[in-house]
This record gives C-alpha cells, structure tokens and sequence, in this order.
C-alpha cells in the first residue's frame, strides 16, 4: 500500500552513511509508516520511520 513519493534523508547501513533518497511511505506490518527507497550511490534498501501525522 503506497501513499506518495517524496524525498527523504535516511541512514543507508551498507555505505554507513545518511543519504538523501527519493521513496515511497508505506504501512509496515506493525501498522507504523515508513518510507522506503532505495540508496543512490550503492543500490540498496534504506527505510525510514515516520511519525504520526
């Protein structure tokens, strides 16, 4: 279930880094949004927690 794409700054654990990305907010199974993209400089997963809004 996706709601909007936006940009987000998020810690990539592969590059050990914060990166700027471009992802989708998604409800986890837990029932918390998350944005989720992917990293630019090394291809992977970066997820993000949100807060209520």
């Amino acid at each position: 279930m996706s709601e909007s794409t936006s940009s987000y700054e998020g810690y990539c654990v592969k590059c050990k880094a914060k990166r700027h990305y471009t992802g989708e907010v998604r409800i986890s199974e837990s029932g918390r949004r998350m944005a989720r993209g992917t990293c630019p400089v090394c291809g992977s997963t970066i997820n993000r927690i949100l807060g209520k809004a």
